[in-house]
């Protein structure tokens, strides 16, 4: 299978060169273009105003000096010769569950692949210190193996999330939501100047409402959790009680104009 990889944790980062070596000696065909530096928490920003460098580290290894929503535009514009049959964005040092997703590079890398149309997955692990990395792409050899591309929904990916446990620590693979979480000491204090302050956004680790079904549950309990997220934002469930509102209001016709 030909597969590209990309990241926010940054070309040397660990969890992406681990992720390489597993799937280059199970075979796959790999291209990689990631960060030239972490960029963890850009979320799906695009560099508009400044031009980006394209660096060639080898024959299938590249990096640029922006976000990953960048690396996947230039690398499916400009790089890649033919289309991958398959766009992986990890391993990334870090769960990105619950909210996470709405910050995480590593996800929106995942996204932006699936908008020009490749099929993606985004793979994480609830590790800081570089635990199991090893565990998580074993993990991906077998479940591609397996055919997991194969259950990516059009207009979207699938979220894969590692706990951070040993191979036989692992008990199996959830079907999961997305959960809800609690930062604490979100934004703190620097310095105090005579004008203002000096602050630093980012906080102490999480604590997960652990509800079931939900990718939190599935990680507090060792196993493997899989959420296929989509492109489109639209919440369907507010529809009801909007479309009341409209047809109480006259809103649904021009009558409506009359009274402004």
């Amino acid at each position: 299978m030909k597969i590209m990889l990309t990241n926010d944790d940054g070309i040397t980062a660990l969890g992406i060169k681990t992720l390489a070596e597993h799937l280059s000696k199970a075979g796959h065909e790999l291209i990689t273009v990631a960060p030239d530096s972490e960029r963890s928490a850009a979320s799906h920003s695009i560099t508009l105003r400044r031009n980006l460098r394209l660096k060639k580290l080898s024959e299938n290894e590249y990096c640029v000096d922006g976000t990953p929503v960048d690396c996947v535009v230039l690398a499916t514009q400009k790089i890649l010769k033919d289309p991958p049959d398959l766009v992986i964005s990890g391993i990334n040092r870090g769960q990105n569950m619950g909210e996470d997703v709405l910050y995480s590079g590593t996800v929106a890398a995942a996204l932006e692949a699936s908008l020009f149309g490749y099929k993606a997955i985004a793979v994480s692990i609830n590790s800081y210190q570089g635990q199991n990395f090893e565990t998580a792409a074993s993990w991906m050899v077998r479940l591609l193996e397996l055919g997991v591309d194969e259950l990516i929904p059009e207009r979207g990916i699938l979220n894969i999330n590692f706990p951070n446990a040993s191979l036989d620590e692992i008990r199996g693979v959830r079907l999961t939501t997305t959960g809800h979480r609690k930062y604490y000491n979100f934004v703190n204090v620097v310095e105090e100047l005579e004008d203002g302050f000096i602050y630093r956004i980012g906080g102490d680790l999480p604590d997960w409402e652990i509800q079931k079904g939900t990718d939190a549950e599935a990680i507090e309990n060792n196993y493997v959790s899989i959420t296929p997220l989509g492109i489109t934002l639209t919440n369907g469930e507010a529809f009801p009680a909007i479309l009341e509102w409209l047809e109480s209001n006259s809103l649904l016709t021009l009558e409506a104009l009359d009274a402004v």
